[in-house]
């Protein structure tokens, strides 16, 4: 048996996830990741050494047995499907029986009592009932990830759009990688955090006409922003046959955005994980393949150029 902490990390082929898994194992731990399903992302975690396992986060079973021996947890479920309630009450149940000492769990920036997403406000009511377990507990309220930009992101060979319902509303783009960091400082260190939430945001507030100024100046072609109204940002999304929950969470935190509940600025990223977090030209040049193409959101007919 070793001694050294086992860290279970939900949704690990994720955004967050996977690259949380890394850092853990560059640092010598041991990690059981939980994948959904097995395919080339959960073979690239075993071949970093992470004990990969199969599951469902709405399995108790499956879930009991991840938490076998674990320490510490991040629990992350998926925003594009609903059941967070259900899924949060089988995981706190599960991480409880097997005595696990610590839970880091991904919530959202517009996580409150009176949402109108649903899931945002699902996820206020996860982070109260995790609030009521015994192991520690800390939430984390990211922004609007910097990833984002590359989902309703349309390419051209001279010029490119970002189309999106945000109006002139501003944030701080945050990068997934900057959110594993902090994810793995408090998974190592979880006392101090206990009972915390944490807004977490990136480098730099902007709206998206300055965000395109950066990715052009980045990239060196053109890029527009150029707003879209709500209602055919729906649309879109269900005519790619988005789920509706992440249909109606996407129009409300649309107008959350637009009201500023997305907007702000703090060091919390540097002083959690020692690593100040990337601007929107450091993701832009991190990810440059993926600026290449076209995003998943993007509808050719209706984000043309008018």
């Amino acid at each position: 048996m070793s001694s050294d902490p086992l860290f279970l990390i939900t949704g690990a082929t994720g955004n967050t996830a996977a690259p949380t898994v890394k850092i853990l194992r560059e640092a010598g731990h041991r990690v059981r990741a939980f994948v959904h399903v097995i395919d080339q992302r959960s073979e690239a975690l075993a071949e970093i050494g992470a004990e990969v396992v199969q599951g469902d986060l709405l399995d108790f079973h499956a879930l009991s047995a991840a938490m076998a021996g674990v320490d510490a947890a991040y629990f992350c479920y998926p925003v594009l499907t609903d059941g967070l309630l259900a899924g949060t009450v089988l995981f706190a149940q599960a991480a409880s029986e097997a005595g696990v000492g610590a839970v880091v769990n991904m919530s959202q920036i517009s996580a409150r009592r009176d949402a109108k997403s649903n899931a945002a406000q699902q996820h206020w009511l996860s982070e109260r009932l995790l609030d009521r377990s015994s192991f520690l507990t800390t939430h984390l309220r990211p922004t609007f990830f910097a990833e984002w930009l590359t989902w309703a992101w349309r390419r051209d060979d001279t010029e490119a759009v970002l189309r999106l319902p945000f109006g002139t509303g501003r944030h701080a783009p945050i990068a997934a990688h900057d959110q594993a960091n902090v994810i793995a400082a408090i998974l190592q260190n979880p006392a101090p955090h206990d009972r915390q939430v944490y807004p977490l945001v990136g480098a730099k507030e902007l709206d998206h006409y300055a965000i395109a100024d950066e990715i052009t100046a980045t990239l060196g072609i053109t890029v527009r922003y150029e707003p879209l109204d709500i209602p055919a940002f729906a649309k879109l999304l269900a005519d790619k046959g988005v789920s509706d929950h992440f249909v109606q969470h996407v129009s409300n935190v649309a107008r959350d955005y637009q009201d500023g509940i997305f907007s702000g600025e703090n060091n919390l990223v540097e002083v959690i994980s020692g690593h100040p977090p990337m601007t929107v030209a450091d993701f832009v040049n991190a990810n440059t393949e993926t600026f290449t193409h076209d995003g998943p959101f993007v509808h050719r007919d209706q984000l043309a150029h008018h």
